[in-house]
Formats: structure tokens, sequence, C-alpha cells
């Protein structure tokens, strides 16, 4: 339930995003789902709160404001721009009773090409400036590194495009980093399958199978078949880009000694390179701003779990336990969005509702 101190919050903090010259703006909180929900993510999917409009087609109740804003500014925004908004979102709870399922968020968007990392400085420090009175924990993560680690890797554009697609999804990333080095063996149905595919064309297999059931076309199996045998006879990762992506996904250190070690690790991954200068500019405006770069944790991989939207830089701010803020790039979107223009674009989100025990 959101209560009236919660509404009074909201209102403290945007005015606070406000007064930077940020534009406040509204979005509908009945948003198009179709496109709009794939951008989401499998948590957000399976948690939004969707219904049959019959004028509008298919219908959510508002899961978060970052993807509608991007959506606004691409169809009518100028550049640069800062946005900053406050309401309240909705997410469907099916495990856990205590968990809200309408709550209220603040937030603070940027597009804005001149200096990425003075952008993510600036929404970064923001927030920490709002949230200055209840003191939480910061901690940094990066997932434009994990990336363009996985676009650097040496094998098949097949294979780097499953893995970049699973970014997001720990496990299904490390099973496909499994099978792509070798490290697991098929499953014995997929060994079955691949001794077949070996000796019969798939088509032949395909056809043996009987009428097709569902909404594949028989031709689409048959190239899916044929992906299968062609990904079997491909060679392993190298081990040593696969040794690095796992130290990269290991990596938990201060955002100073970070840099360095992943410079280390581009000596067998070069793809690094471009994307540990961006850390680096990153590390440097946190510090102009008068964040030190030994006191703030950093992981490439956090933010993982989070919002599938976001392809570099992320943040989260902690207090008792609980997550009370977070934010980080995501320039992609603005290309899903945008239809051929882009821009680079980062922000940040509070929960007031998780405030109410501060001073």
């Amino acid at each position: 339930m959101i209560t009236a101190a919660d509404r009074a919050r909201a209102a403290d903090l945007l005015a606070t995003f406000a007064a930077t010259g940020a534009q406040p703006v509204e979005t509908s909180i009945l948003q198009p789902a179709g496109t709009l929900l794939d951008l989401y993510g499998e948590d957000i999917r399976a948690r939004a709160f969707v219904t049959q409009d019959p004028l509008r087609g298919e219908t959510m109740l508002r899961p978060d404001f970052t993807v509608p804003v991007v959506q606004s500014h691409m169809a009518h925004g100028a550049e640069p721009a800062r946005y900053c908004y406050a309401g309240e979102v909705f997410r469907r709870q099916e495990a856990d009773e205590g968990r809200p399922r309408e709550y209220l968020q603040v937030g603070y968007e940027v597009f804005d090409r001149t200096d990425p990392a003075a952008a993510d400085a600036e929404v970064f420090d923001l927030i920490a400036m709002a949230l200055g009175p209840w003191a939480p924990a910061p901690a940094l993560g990066d997932l434009g590194l994990v990336i363009a680690a996985v676009e650097g890797l040496t094998t098949t554009d097949r294979r780097r495009a499953a893995l970049r697609r699973h970014v997001w999804r720990p496990r299904r990333f490390r099973r496909l980093m499994d099978r792509f080095t070798g490290r697991a063996a098929p499953t014995p149905a997929r060994a079955t399958l691949l001794a077949r595919l070996a000796a019969e064309a798939p088509d032949a297999i395909v056809a043996e199978a009987g009428p097709a059931i569902g909404l594949r076309e028989t031709p689409e199996i048959a190239a899916r078949l044929a992906a299968l045998a062609e990904d079997a006879a491909t060679a392993p990762l190298p081990g040593p880009e696969a040794d690095a992506i796992d130290a990269l996904l290991m990596l938990d250190a201060p955002l100073s000694e970070a840099v360095s070690r992943i410079r280390d690790l581009a000596v067998d991954l070069p793809a690094l390179d471009p994307a540990a200068d961006r850390l680096e500019a990153r590390a440097d405006a946190l510090a102009a701003r008068g964040h030190d770069p030994a006191r703030l944790p950093f992981a490439p991989a956090r933010g993982r779990t989070a919002m599938e939207y976001y392809d570099g830089f992320t943040f989260t701010f902690m207090r008792g336990g609980r997550t009370v803020a977070t934010g980080g790039r995501y320039d992609a979107l603005t290309a899903i969005l945008g239809e051929g223009r882009s821009i680079p674009a980062v922000g940040g989100v509070i929960r007031p509702g998780l405030l109410e025990d501060a001073p």
C-alpha cells in the first residue's frame, strides 16, 4: 500500500531532480504490451499485469518508467535531454505475499551523446546526493564489459549471438559456456540426435517424425536441426578466452583496482580494451564528482539479473538489506525504439517506499 508519507517523499525527490533542470514528464499508466513487454526481460514479463483492450489490443499496467520515457523521447524529444518523473508502477507477485504489487518510482534519465562517462557519473552522483540522508551503500557494474568479451570470442556468429542473448540469464549463459568449451557433455537426448544428424539429412529426420504439430513449420524445424549439426562440428572455445570470461564474471574489487585487472584479461580477449577505456573514463568522471574509486565496489556482472535493457554501466544503492535505487546505461534500447535513430542514454530510479525508516 502506498502511503501519504511515500507520496510526500516521492514529491521531495522529484523536486530535487527537477531543480537540476530536468524536465518533469508523465507516462500513461496503461501501456501497450507486445513489443514493449519483450524489452523488459523474463522477470518483468512474467510479473506484468497484462489485459486485453477491445480497441488497443494487448495492454499492461506500467511495470516501469524507463521504456515509455525512452519511447516518448525517441519520438518527440530534442537532444540533449534530461527528464525526471514520479509515479506508480505495477508488478504481479506469485511467490511472496509480502512484496508490493504497486509502488512508487522516482527517476532521472539523461539522453546525451556528448560525454557518456560524464553522463554516467552525473546520474550516479545525483541519485547518491538525493539518498544522502539515508546513507545507502553503493555498488557498480558494467555489462558492457561482459558483452564486449562475448563479441570478442573466437567462435561462430551463431555462438556469439546465443551467448549475447543470455548475458542477462546467468544459469543459461553458464550452460552455454560449458557446452561451447566442451566442459559439459551433451545430454543423452542431444547426443542421440547429433548421432542421427551425422548420418542423416535434417529433412529426412523431420519427414520420419510425422506431421508437424504446433507453430513451427517443417522448413524451420529442418533449419534448426542443421544449425545443431553445424554447432556440433564447431571447435570448442579457446581455453584462454573462456578462462578470461570466467575471471571477468567472478571479478569483484574496488573500482580503482578493476581497470588494471581487466587490462590483464584483455591480453587473452583484446576486445575488452575499448570497454576498459570506457570504464577508466567513468572512474575518472566519478572521481571528479567526489566519489573515490577506491571506495566503490565494482563487479562487471552486477546487474545481469535486472532489466535486460541495461547494456553498460549499472549501479545499485542498498540500505538495510534492501535495494533502494538502481540504474544503468541502455544505449541499445534507444536504437530499438528509435527506428533508425539512437542516442547514448543512462538513468536511475529510487523506491521511496523503501525509505520509511530513514531519519
